[in-house]
């Protein structure tokens, strides 16, 4: 049986009683009815568990006196992802009661419960993976996708409605133990499915209600603005309607002073007809008195009536030509109304211009702020980037002369041993000696190169860094041209101390090959030495033989017996009493000694 990762048990752990207590507590509170305190233990319960799921996999930050291992970090980043969270960061520290971070995050959460918004602030927590890896480590709930789930779950604590006195709460030296009495359940309460459906439908129509309260809220907020406009705007129209009654108040006294001229007008024309029709009666009375010339008087009359009546006749079109000005006037005042209202359309309209365009001149304002401040910030990033640069070059050069110190004690070495090859024929003693210094020497210069690989590999791992961090300034500076060409020198020159470093390396190879094929031949002279000793003692062997032939024949040879067969002499191995034992230090092989790369 494979073992599980005890990380992955404890987080299914975790979700496992999270998922218990929110249940439990929906349905206690559902069939309580009404809302919940700080003394309802269901709802303690949920608070442990909730603590507990945000301490998972939490670093532990060293600090002068303790180590600190709180969740009131990542809670703190709330603010900064989802601007609503102000507020509930600003109460919990002016809070007098809490003096422990810890207590301050107990004080957040039931915060953020009555509120009815601990997912929707947890849910843009967990999205920023990158910031909460500062607080947490990877294989933490936050982080995986247990956290996810269980922030989906406290979806439905909105149907809840809690009213938690914090400020009289010790939340400081609360001790968080999770009573697992409280999820385990009876048989008989396994059965009961219609209470579950009744809750199911209830929660299904206290959401539904949320839903159109929240709805309802947003056209409110929507209908308060629209009354703003319209008041904007009515505010407006009273104006242009006092302008528009100051004018036809103007245009009502003119149409006053024409209609009293007319007046005077027709009162003269009055008074004329009226003179007219006396000097009528007079003519006739006279022409009774006197018949005579009446009818040149009657003549006279007419005619002068005839004049009278034109002049009425005048009279009454110039009064037509009147009225009709007077409509026309009419007709002018409400075409100057029309003209007044559409100028002040237009006015308000060009105000409004005026004011957006003001606006995006702020808004620029605002963002050359930004971008000169921004360019500041690249400057000074491309300034330590120059000095980081400059580090890296001084360190490669140390790099080289320690190179180029090994290659000529390499070379050196190899000098010394084309010497030792000289003399190796006159002094083997002499070069086993040597040969073991040198040997002595040659760990010892392994034992550097390994140090220095090892050092070049801390100095190519923070290469990589730098590369990463010069990446990320890439991605973030895409329109400076400046940092992108000094970028791509930076490359060239690492990758031309690439090609270095490799060139160096096959060259060590080289000499590693050199100095295994030199102590071949350093094998091969010693194995011809062995020859000649072999030579030497039995040419020694064959001496004493022949001195041990010469004794008498009647005599007991108490020396080593020999015989001889033909040419070819046999001697016993009791006979060779004055050989002597030669120890030689065999080299080791390359593999022992590490020159192989």
């Amino acid at each position: 049986m494979a073992t599980k990762d005890p990380t992955a048990v404890e987080r299914a752990n975790l979700l496992n009683m999270a998922k218990l207590s929110i249940k439990g507590l929906i349905e206690s509170a559902l069939s309580f009815g009404r809302t919940l305190d700080s003394d309802y233990p269901p709802l303690q319960q949920f608070f442990v568990v909730m603590e507990h799921c945000l301490k998972h996999g939490l670093k532990v930050r060293k600090s002068f006196l303790s180590y600190n291992k709180t969740i009131w970090g990542p809670l703190e980043l709330v603010e900064k992802l989802y601007p609503e969270a102000e507020e509930i960061g600003a109460s919990v520290r002016d809070l007098p009661g809490l003096k422990t971070p810890l207590g301050r995050a107990r004080a957040w959460l039931r915060l953020a419960l009555m509120q009815k918004k601990m997912a929707d602030y947890l849910r843009c927590l967990i999205i920023q993976r990158d910031l909460l890896s500062e607080f947490y480590e990877y294989h933490a709930l936050m982080m995986e996708e247990e956290g996810a789930v269980i922030v989906g779950l406290l979806v439905g604590l909105n149907v809840i409605d809690a009213n938690l006195c914090v400020k009289g709460e010790d939340l400081d030296s609360q001790v968080g133990v999770i009573d697992f009495s409280m999820y385990l359940k009876n048989e008989e309460d396994i059965g009961n499915k219609e209470r579950n459906v009744q809750i199911a439908a209830i929660l299904d129509q206290k959401n539904y209600v949320e839903e159109l309260n929240r709805q309802l809220n947003s056209t409110v907020s929507s209908l308060h603005s629209r009354v703003d406009s319209l008041e904007k705007s009515n505010t407006k129209l009273i104006e242009e309607l006092a302008i528009a009654k100051n004018n036809i108040i103007k245009l009502q006294e003119e149409n006053h002073q024409l209609r009293s001229e007319n007046k005077l007008i027709l009162m003269k024309t009055q008074q004329h007809l009226e003179v007219t029709k006396v000097d009528v009666e007079t003519e006739l009375q006279t022409y009774k008195h006197s018949r005579q010339g009446l009818d040149e008087m009657y003549n006279e009359a007419r005619r002068q009536l005839r004049d009278e009546s034109q002049l009425r006749q005048d009279v009454e079109n110039e009064l037509a030509v009147q009225v009709s000005m007077k409509h026309e006037i009419e007709l002018a005042m409400k075409l100057l109304e029309k003209d007044i209202h559409e100028k002040q359309d237009t006015l308000i309209g060009l105000r409004q211009q005026l004011e957006e365009v003001k606006a995006i001149n702020i808004e620029m304002y605002q963002k050359l702020q930004g971008s000169e401040d921004g360019l500041k910030e690249k400057n000074e990033i491309i300034a330590r980037l120059e000095e980081k640069t400059n580090k890296i070059t001084a360190a490669m050069r140390q790099l080289e002369q320690r190179l180029q110190q090994a290659e000529k004690a390499q070379m050196e070495a190899e000098d010394e041993d084309e010497k030792y090859l000289q003399e190796c024929l006159s002094k083997s003693d002499s070069l086993q000696k040597q040969i073991s210094q040198k040997e002595k020497q040659l760990v010892q210069l392994e034992t550097d190169l390994k140090i220095e690989k090892e050092w070049r590999q801390t100095l190519q791992e923070d290469l990589q860094k730098e590369k990463d961090a010069l990446s990320h300034l890439r991605n973030e500076t895409q329109q400076i041209i400046s940092l992108k060409k000094e970028f791509l020198n930076l490359q060239d020159e690492n990758q031309q101390l690439k090609k270095i470093h490799h060139e160096q390396e096959q060259a060590l190879q080289e000499l590693g090959n050199k100095l295994s094929e030199s102590k071949l031949k350093i094998e091969d002279i010693k194995e011809a030495n062995k020859a000649l000793q072999e030579i030497q003692r039995q040419k020694h062997q064959m001496r004493s033989l022949d001195a041990g032939v010469s004794v008498t024949e009647g005599s007991h040879c108490t020396r080593p017996l020999c015989f001889r067969d033909g040419d070819s002499l046999t001697v016993l191995p009791r006979l060779v009493w004055n050989s002597w034992a030669q120890v030689i230090f065999l080299l080791q092989s390359p593999k022992v000694v590490g020159l192989q790369v």
